[in-house]
Order: C-alpha cells, then structure tokens, then sequence
C-alpha cells in the first residue's frame, strides 16, 4: 500500500511541478529533481527505496521508445560518423576518466571506481530528450545529442557487465570474451529489436480496432525489451531499434485517426512516467544519504568533482571532432554548437537503473563492499546534472545563437502547406480528366484547394494579411462550431437523437476544431 501512496504522491507532485514549469519556462525535469529533493529531505516523509525492476522494466521501455519514435533514417544518416565517435570513444574516456578521479577522492577500490565509471558514461535519451523538447535547436544538432544519447547505451552497459563481473568475482575477462560480450549485447539487441518490429508492423497493419492498437503500442517497447533480455542481449538496444523501425514506417502502419489517439495516451504516459523517475531521483537521493551516514564516508565533494569531470572530458572530446569537421569542410572553427553539445550530456534515467541493478553480493555471497557509495554517488552526480545542465542549457542556447528562428519555422511550415495543396491540386485535376469523381464534388475540392494555395503563396511572401484573415477565420470558424455544439446538446435533450449519436457527432466536431488550432 504504501508503494501506491507514494506513486499517486509523485503524480500530485509532478502535476504541481510541471504547471509551475510551464509558468516559469523552466525545465521541468530539473524542477522536478529539486521537488524531490526537498520533499524527500523532510524529516517526517518515511525513506523511499526504489526497486531496481521498477525502473529497468516498468519506466525506462516506454520512455526510450517514445525518444526513438522521433528519430528518422534520413536525420540518422546524416549524423552517423559524430554519433559513432561519441557514443564508443566518448564513452570510454568518461568511464576510466571518472574511475581514475573516484579513486583518488573516496575509498574505493579501482574496480567500483570504474564501476561508478560505466554506470555514468552515457548520457540518457530519457533526459536529453525532455530537455530537448523546450529548445529550439537547430535540426541537425537535435538529432546529433539524441541519437548519441540512444546508441551510446550498448557500449556503456558493456563496460558495466564487464566491470560487474570483475567486482563480483574479482576476476578479469580477456578480449575474446570482452569481444563476445558486445556482439552479444549490441547485435542481440539489434536483432531483437528488428524481429520485434517485424512482427509489430504486420500485427498493426491488420488491425483498425483503436483500442487493440493502442493496447499493441503500449505493449511494444515491452515486448522488445523482454525478449532482449531473455537472450541475455541489451534491451535498450532493442527497444531503441524497435522504436526508430516502427517511426520511420508509422504512417503506413495506421490510420489518422488512430495516430490522433495513440498521440495522446501516448503523451500521457510519457508524462506520468518522466515525472515520476526525475522525482524518484531526487526524492530517494536523501534516503541514500542517510543510509550512507553510519559510514561516515564522504559522498558530496567527490560527487561534485565527478560531475565536472564528466563535463570536462566531454568538452576535451568534442571541441576538438567539432575543429576537424568543420577544417575539413574549410569552414573556421566556433565554439557555439561544440558548446550546446558538450553542455546537453545530461545524466538520467539508464544511469540511474544501471546504478540500482548493481548485485548487493559477491559471488561468494558476502555483502559486495562499497556498493551504497557508488549508489549514492551515481544519483548525486544524476541529481547534479540534471539541475545544473538543466536549468543553464537554455540560456547558453541563446548566448550561442544557434537556436532556430521561429520565422523560419512558420516559413518551413507554410512551404510544406503550399507543396502539398498543390500536389492535392493536381491529382485533382487528374481525376477530373478521368471523369474518376463526380463534378460537384471536384468543384468543392477545388474550392479548398485553392484556398490553401492562396493562403500558403502569401505567407510564402511574407504578407502580414493573411495571419489577421487566418486568425479571423479560426476565430469565426470556433465560434460556429459552438452553435453546432450547442444545437447538438438541445437535439439531445429532445430526445431527437441518442447518447452514441451525440458521441460520434462530438469527436467530428472536436477533430475539427483540434485541426484549427493546429492549422493556425
């Protein structure tokens, strides 16, 4: 019971947080950090252990299906060769880089100093995406630390199987076996996540009930998790696989309709559950600490010092790939779009699981020693990322000047609008020649059509009119909506027409004014 009260306090929590972000023009993901921080430092809120499973299998799924829904081939390829750098080389350096300084500043051995290492070595999607969504990055940039923040996870859990099996046994492991470890963990995971979404495209291909379709989407990253695990491969791997597989083929795979309604419980979940982990992580923070008290070791000044050797060693990598690139493209060197990169490496949610699933024994079943600093070390460090990253990532994106103009955005979007009634526009006229639909309706077709295009040429032109005729048609266009919803109501109290007509006739209306509001 007491599980349950917290989650629906987590919940009240994050509901409060996030309308104060919004308020604010916060990040919410720091915010919520903080929340939990200072809740959970209260004396009288009773300490909150979470589960390793809770995280690993009922969070993180979700979460990094929904940050590879968003990533398409094109944007991928695009970026392969800094993401390959970055999510291999980048993680390397940071995990023996932060053994090395963990060993130095606490008492653990050299070999939970590089566990603490693998656990912080790879940004987290679940983050990076959150924090990616309120910023106007450019394209490019946006895909590069998201796809970094999604592939870099292979190589990071690598070196934590291997640094876990050295703590725990207390033995090494020779490049062979080290070799067969990450083919089993990434192609495994490559593999299962494809299976999986092979066998996804033609079970949502055949089905048009919404509710088995949404019920089949939420059960996805799940599935493809599972079965990775079960073969002892990366589930994260697979469920990033999974998810940027069925993205890319996502509009072949349902109707509009159904996309509308996946969307929304689909933003639903990703808010509860984000809300809930970036308040877990600042909540149980305060647990472990006071668990940590008996020890009396010091845990606050490594943590910080671990924090910005993490930052350190990614500006030292990035600053000098980005000078390269940009030599070889003769172009002169900047620090603006190395620094938004080096700068969005949060720490997150898989750090955070990779922590908690540490073995609390050895293989020879005695308590595995260090393992409650290296706990709290780990969420510190999480805590501390989150918040500072957090909270100055924005300002440092506009100290740049890089982020994207929302003109340009409006002038991206009316081109799209234009392209595509034109399109509309001619295949019209094809279907006229054929004699393919009747006149009256080609004649009402054409009436939209041309509407748009006209529409689409003046903001193409830049005419400040059109935004005063669209804002006015929207506004006209709502308030007769509201006559057809109020008639709907009276013909309903009449007893004219029926709960389910009432219901049908609603949702067109709703969809239609969901559309304005999207359109203006």
């Amino acid at each position: 019971m007491r599980g349950v009260e917290v989650v629906l306090a987590l919940v009240i929590l994050a509901t409060v947080v996030a309308v104060t972000a919004k308020r604010l023009r916060a990040p919410a993901p720091s915010l919520l950090v903080l929340a939990g921080l200072l809740v959970g430092s209260l004396t009288w809120v009773p300490d909150v252990r979470v589960e390793p499973e809770i995280v690993s299998l009922v969070v993180l799924p979700p979460l990094l299906y929904t940050a590879g829904e968003e990533l398409s081939w094109r944007a991928l390829k695009a970026v392969w060769k800094p993401v390959s750098l970055l999510a291999v080389g980048l993680v390397i350096a940071s995990a023996a880089v932060v053994g090395l300084v963990a060993a130095a500043l606490t008492s653990l051995p050299w070999s939970m100093a590089f566990l603490l290492g693998t656990v912080l070595a790879s940004t987290d999607p679940v983050a990076v995406t959150a924090l990616g969504r309120r910023l106007a990055l450019p394209a490019r940039v946006q895909t590069l630390v998201q796809a970094e923040s999604l592939f870099n996870d292979a190589t990071s859990l690598l070196l934590f199987r291997i640094a876990v099996v050295v703590v725990v046994s207390a033995q090494g492991l020779s490049p062979g076996h080290v070799a067969g470890e990450f083919v089993l963990l990434a192609g495994g995971g490559v593999l299962a996540g494809a299976l999986v979404a092979a066998g996804i495209a033609v079970i949502r291909r055949r089905t048009e009930d919404p509710v088995l379709e949404t019920v089949i989407a939420l059960i996805t990253p799940y599935a493809a998790y599972v079965l990775a695990e079960v073969a002892h491969a990366s589930g994260v791997t697979a469920v990033i696989v999974t998810a940027v597989i069925i993205g890319n083929q996502a509009p072949a795979l349902t109707t509009a309709n159904i996309r509308l309604q996946l969307a929304a419980v689909y933003g639903t979940v990703v808010f509860l559950l984000e809300s809930v982990v970036f308040a877990l992580i600042g909540l149980q923070l305060p647990t472990l600490i006071r668990g940590l008290a008996d020890d009396r070791q010091p845990w606050l000044v490594p943590a910080v010092v671990v924090a910005v050797t993490l930052i350190a060693v990614r500006v030292a990598w990035v600053f000098p790939l980005a000078a390269l690139q940009q030599w070889r493209r003769g172009a002169r060197p900047s620090w603006q779009v190395p620094a938004v990169v080096s700068w969005a490496g949060a720490r997150g949610v898989v750090p955070l699981a990779a922590a908690l699933s540490i073995p609390l024994t050895t293989t020879a079943g005695t308590a595995l020693p260090h393992r409650e600093l290296v706990v709290v070390l780990a969420t510190a460090v999480i805590a501390i990322s989150l918040t500072i990253q957090g909270f100055t990532l924005a300002p440092l994106v506009r100290a740049a000047g890089i982020s994207v103009d929302p003109s340009d955005l409006d002038e991206e979007y009316a081109l799209a609008r234009l392209r595509i009634a034109e399109a509309a526009m001619n295949r019209l006229q094809e279907l006229e020649d054929l004699e393919a639909a009747p006149g009256t309706v080609v004649e009402r077709l054409r009436v939209v059509l041309l509407d748009r295009i006209e529409r689409g040429e003046l903001r193409a032109r830049g005419d400040g009119d059109v935004d005063d005729i669209s804002r006015a048609y929207v506004a006209t266009r709502r308030d007769l909506i509201a006559a057809e919803v109020a008639e709907l109501h009276r013909l309903h109290e009449r007893g004219e027409i029926g709960e389910r007509t009432v219901r049908n006739v609603q949702r067109v209306l709703d969809l239609e004014e969901s559309s304005l509001d999207r359109a203006h």
